[in-house]
């Protein structure tokens, strides 16, 4: 069995948003997963979404067969960097903002490629 990756490295979206939506899918079949991600309101589903699409896509484009049977095995949001801003405040205080960066992994399991 080959593991087929697709990633979206620096999405502009806090991870702890897309975290519950990887959550969903992993363990299912890619159909099932586009299905369930296509009905949900949310940003983070539409960006996971994409993924799942372009892993699909990898792993056709490496000869596997009925490609919305393969089992998604592989489905995390990771932490990128920060931009940090400072937010002045009163008395002199200074409060941090930090604007979160994420990269989301899809990995799909194929049966042996050719």
């Amino acid at each position: 069995m080959a593991l087929v990756r697709a990633k979206h490295s620096f999405a502009r979206i806090s991870p702890t948003k897309v975290r519950p939506f990887a959550d969903l899918i992993r363990g299912r079949s890619v159909n099932e997963g586009l299905s369930l991600l296509r009905y949900e309101p949310n940003r983070g589903a539409r960006m996971l979404e994409k993924v799942l699409k372009s892993a699909a896509a990898n792993a056709e484009d490496r000869g596997a067969r009925n490609v919305d049977n393969l089992i998604i095995k592989d489905a995390r949001v990771d932490l990128g960097p920060m931009f940090k801003r400072i937010r002045p405040m009163s008395r002199g205080m200074a409060y941090l903002i930090r604007r979160r960066f994420a990269h989301i992994h899809v990995g799909i399991e194929a049966p042996e490629l050719t």
